[in-house]
């Protein structure tokens, strides 16, 4: 790797803070632009960026691909190592609303878990930790047992490297104690595999699609959407999820707004 390559991977860690899966995936694609380009990347103009943009379809991609290259060329013009700043707005991308589940419709579902053995236990126990926490998988499957205290998650592994603190509702830690009493493996962390070793993403993905239908992440929207549709204020579920922009929470206020006017409709006499 170049020594302007080393220095942005410095600032982007350790000035920036940005996680280590996305300082990777910078860096990955800054090496792809010098590739396609054949330049080095210093002496790039506006012009060549938009061709290699260009070759990508997906406007997600693209936004992606987008964000490392206009960080890094800030960096650049930071440091006058280019005389050009080049900076390309991001592509407009429609906004999927989160598909989330009902309480009933996750409670359904464990119900079909059989937990008279260990591996129902821990499936259980990850299904309610995950919709009572809000956590991503990364920082559910990193959890360890020290950071469970009192009712509540210290969640160390978060995205941005940043720490926070979310309290755990009773029947999730009932059921995690209940799977930890039953294991008797020696391990740091929380969720382990039937040979004691820290739980794949992949095999976490099984779990939750086996018994629900969606993905992990389904269950941090619908941790999300429980607490805005009971009446939770926005920033307060910002802080949950751990969102360091309050508009990356906004994507709820739909489902807050849906509730409303079902409850008018329901409610109101001239409905």
């Amino acid at each position: 790797m170049s020594d302007l390559l080393v220095a942005f991977e410095e600032y982007i860690s350790v000035t920036k803070a940005l996680d280590s899966l996305t300082v990777s995936s910078y860096l990955s694609d800054l090496r792809q632009l010098e590739s396609f380009t054949q330049k080095p990347l210093t002496r790039l103009d506006t012009t060549e960026v938009l061709k290699f943009l260009s070759t990508f379809e997906n406007k997600r991609t693209l936004n992606r691909k987008l964000s490392s290259i206009n960080t890094f060329f800030h960096f650049c013009h930071l440091q006058n190592f280019t005389h050009e700043k080049i900076r390309i707005p991001m592509a407009k991308v429609p906004k999927n609303l989160p598909k989330y589940l009902s309480p009933e419709e996750i409670m359904e579902g464990v119900s079909m878990i059989d937990r008279s053995n260990i591996i129902g236990l821990r499936d259980y126990a990850l299904i309610l930790f995950l919709y009572a926490g809000g956590c991503r998988i990364s920082e559910a499957l990193n959890a360890q047992r020290s950071d469970i205290l009192e009712g509540w998650l210290k969640i160390r592994f978060a995205k941005g490297e940043k720490e926070r603190v979310v309290p755990l509702a009773p029947v999730a830690i009932e059921a995690l104690e209940a799977y930890l009493q039953a294991q008797n493996m020696s391990s740091a962390y929380l969720w382990l595999n039937y040979r004691g070793e820290q739980l794949s993403r992949i095999s976490a993905y099984k779990i939750v699609k086996k018994y629900l239908g969606v993905s992990p992440h389904v269950l941090r929207h619908s941790f999300a959407s429980s607490l805005i549709i009971g009446g939770a204020d926005l920033r307060v579920v910002q802080e949950l999820l751990g969102h360091s922009s309050l508009e990356t929470t906004q994507i709820y206020t739909h489902i807050q707004k849906q509730n409303l006017q079902d409850t008018m409709m329901h409610y109101h006499p001239l409905s």
